[in-house]
C-alpha cells in the first residue's frame, strides 16, 4: 500500500494501482449501479486529456517531459490498456469530477512509471497541476460525452444502415408478392409485400437523418471554458491549440463554442440525441409489431411471413416456436425510451452554470447506443437474413377479401360497391364471385381492374379512368 492525501486526509491506496486517494473516495461513496466506466468513454477522455496535454506544451506551460509523458499514458489508454483502473460506479455526485480526477490520477501515475519515478509522486507530476491544467471537469467531462457520442454513432448508424438496407433488398425481391393491406386491424385494400417492405426501410431511412443531425451538432465543444464557461486560467493560445489537436486525435471536427458560458451550462444538444433515439426506436417497434402480427399463427393467426425457427417457444406447448427476435428488438426499444426520460429529466435538472446530472445523461445515452446497436444487429442476423414470405397465404387473404371492391369504385360507384360488399360478407362469398354472378363488369375488365398491378401501382388505376 502506498498513502496519497487530499485536502480532506489521508487514505491507504494499493500500490499496484494507477489509480489514487479521489478515486478510492468515488469507490468508497458511489456504490450504485454496480457498474463500471464506459471503455468508449474511458478513450474518449484520454483523447481530450491528450489533446490538454499538447495544446499546454504548445503554449509553453507545460514542461515537454511532463507533457510527453502524459501523452504517452493517455496513448496506451486510448489503445485500450488500464481501463481496469477506472473502477468507479458511472452514476455519481459531483457533475463528473471523480471521473475526471479517476482519469487524472491514472495519467500522472502511469507517467510517472514512464519517466522511472515512483506512483503517488504528485509533487513530480500532479492529477491537479498537470493532467488538469487549464481544465475543469466542467469542460473535460462534457467533451469527452461528446466524443464518446460520436465514437458510438458511427457503429449506431452502420447497424441502421444495415436493417434499411436488407429491407431495401427484401422490397426488390417481395416486389411481385401481394398481400392484403390493413387499416384499423381490419381489411383495407392490396399492395405488394415489397412496398410494405419499402415503406420499414425508408421510415429508418428517415431516423437515420435525424440522428446524423443530432450528432453532427454535439460537435461544438466548451474546452477551455473551465469552470463555468469564462476560460478562467485557460490563455487564447491553449483555446485554439485544444481545439486543434482534439480534432487531430478523433478524426472528427469539433469546434469551440461561440458562447462557451451556455456550452457549459446548457445540455439540451444531449437531449436530441437521446429524443431522436427514442423517435428511431418507436419506428422500430412498430416494425417488429407488424412483422409478428403477419407471422402470427401458423393456424390460427395471418401467417404471411415466415420467420426463422430460433428456439422451441414453449416449456409446456410442443412444436410452438415464438418471434423472439422480434420480441428482444421491441423490448430494448422500451430501454431506449426509458432511458430517454432519464435524460430528458436530467437535462431539465440543470441549474445557473452547470448541469451537475451529466453523469446519468452520458450512461444512459452510452447505453441507448450500444443496446441498439446490438439489437439491430441481432435482428439482420437471426430474422431479417433468414426471412421469407408465405406466398400462398398472401394469394389467399387477397382472393378471399372483400377490400378490393374499392378498386371497382370508379365504375361502378359507392353505392353499389358498398350493396356488394354486403352481399359477399352476408355469404361468405369471393367479391369477385358476386360481381360475375350479378353481371356488373365482365370478365376481362373484372380481371384488369382487380390485377396485381392495378391495385398496387401509384398512378396506374387512376389512369384507367380515362380508358
Amino acid at each position: 500500500m502506498r498513502i496519497e492525501h487530499d485536502f480532506l486526509g489521508e487514505l491507504e491506496v494499493p500500490d499496484n494501482a494507477y489509480y489514487g486517494v479521489q478515486t478510492m473516495r468515488a469507490m468508497d461513496n458511489f456504490r450504485i449501479t454496480g457498474q463500471t466506466l464506459d471503455h468508449d468513454f474511458i478513450k474518449a477522455l484520454a483523447m481530450v486529456k491528450k489533446a490538454a496535454a499538447l495544446a499546454n506544451m504548445s503554449t509553453g506551460r507545460m514542461k515537454k517531459e511532463v507533457g510527453e509523458a502524459l501523452v504517452k499514458a493517455a496513448d496506451e489508454i486510448i489503445a485500450g490498456n488500464l481501463l481496469d483502473q477506472f473502477p468507479i460506479d458511472p452514476i455519481q455526485g459531483g457533475a463528473g469530477t471523480s471521473v475526471n480526477m479517476n482519469m487524472n490520477e491514472v495519467l500522472c501515475n502511469r507517467a510517472l512509471e514512464i519517466i522511472g519515478q515512483p506512483k503517488g509522486r504528485y509533487d513530480i507530476i500532479s492529477p491537479n497541476n498537470d493532467a488538469n491544467m487549464a481544465q475543469s471537469t466542467n469542460d473535460a467531462f462534457p467533451t469527452a460525452i461528446k466524443v464518446c457520442i460520436s465514437m458510438k454513432a458511427k457503429r449506431l448508424e452502420a447497424a441502421l444502415n444495415r436493417v434499411a438496407g436488407e429491407l431495401e433488398k427484401k422490397a426488390v425481391e417481395y416486389r411481385h408478392i401481394v398481400k392484403m393491406g390493413r387499416t384499423h386491424l381490419q381489411d383495407a385494400v392490396p399492395l405488394t409485400l415489397g412496398q410494405e417492405m419499402g415503406s420499414y426501410a425508408s421510415a429508418i431511412r428517415r431516423s437515420l437523418d435525424r440522428l446524423n443531425f443530432a450528432v453532427k451538432a454535439i460537435h461544438t465543444m466548451n474546452m477551455g471554458g473551465t469552470a463555468v464557461g469564462t476560460g478562467l486560467n485557460a490563455e487564447p493560445a491553449y483555446i485554439s491549440a485544444v481545439e486543434t489537436y482534439l480534432c487531430e486525435i478523433t478524426g472528427e471536427r469539433f469546434k469551440t463554442a461561440s458562447n462557451m458560458i451556455d456550452a457549459t451550462n446548457n445540455t439540451d444538444c444531449f437531449a436530441d440525441v437521446s429524443a431522436n433515439m427514442k423517435n428511431t426506436a418507436l419506428v422500430l417497434i412498430k416494425m417488429a409489431n407488424d412483422f409478428r402480427m403477419m407471422a402470427s399463427g401458423p393456424r390460427c393467426g395471418y401467417y404471411e411471413l415466415l420467420l426463422p425457427k430460433r428456439q422451441p417457444g414453449s416449456s409446456i406447448m410442443p412444436g410452438k416456436v415464438n418471434p423472439v427476435i422480434a420480441e428482444v428488438l421491441d423490448q430494448t426499444c422500451y430501454l431506449v425510451i426509458g432511458n430517454d426520460l432519464a435524460v430528458t429529466m436530467a437535462v431539465e435538472n440543470g441549474q445557473f452554470e452547470l448541469n451537475v446530472m451529466e453523469p446519468t445523461i452520458a450512461f444512459c445515452i452510452f447505453h441507448s447506443m450500444e443496446y441498439l446497436t446490438n439489437a439491430l444487429h441481432t435482428f439482420v442476423d437471426k430474422l431479417l437474413i433468414g426471412l421469407q414470405p408465405n406466398t400462398e397465404q398472401c394469394k389467399k387473404w387477397v382472393e378471399n377479401s372483400v377490400g378490393i371492391v374499392t378498386a371497382l369504385l370508379p365504375h361502378i360507384g359507392y353505392e353499389q360497391s358498398a350493396a356488394l360488399a354486403k352481399e359477399a360478407y352476408n355469404h361468405n362469398r369471393p367479391i369477385r364471385e358476386v360481381i360475375l354472378e350479378q353481371g356488373l363488369l365482365e370478365e376481362d375488365k373484372l380481371n384488369h381492374i382487380l390485377s396485381a398491378e392495378q391495385m398496387t401501382t401509384p398512378g396506374i388505376a387512376g389512369a384507367d379512368l380515362l380508358k
